[in-house]
């Protein structure tokens, strides 16, 4: 049913449920988890002047990402981690349509129901409006 699970991670505490969520299916369909990490790059800047910043941004990611996938051996799932660079939202589209993605895992917050408007900007609102794949958010 989900062949490739895809779970953007920004390494807070809050986005361990929707990994956990993916390991649970990865391990009922035999599916592959694709956690993915997007570094944000700053808007009309030569990548060039921040490049040695970048890399630090990466090599940290890395390592996070190494921790998350570690705490994950010896269960029969497989998690390839992935960094990329750019405006997560566009990121997480792209890496969708390339990967040919069955299911995306999102952490996703409580919205304030006396200021809703709030919640909209969010990347999991975006990307459930944006993506052409099934998105599930966890809290």
């Amino acid at each position: 049913m989900f062949r490739q699970i895809l779970v953007p991670t920004d390494f807070s505490q809050k986005h361990t449920n929707p990994l956990e969520t993916a390991a649970n299916l990865a391990e009922k369909f035999t599916s592959t988890i694709h956690l993915l990490h997007v570094i944000e790059i700053i808007p009309d800047a030569a990548f060039s002047e921040f490049e040695d910043f970048y890399n630090k941004l990466e090599k940290r990611a890395q390592k996070k990402m190494n921790t998350l996938v570690s705490n994950h051996k010896g269960k029969s799932v497989q998690i390839i981690p992935h960094i990329s660079y750019g405006n997560r939202v566009q990121e997480i589209l792209k890496f969708i349509s390339q990967y040919e993605i069955d299911l995306i895992i999102m952490n996703s917050h409580k919205v304030n129901l006396k200021h809703p408007i709030h919640g909209w900007g969010t990347i999991s609102y975006k990307v459930v409006l944006l993506s052409g794949s099934p998105v599930m958010l966890v809290k």
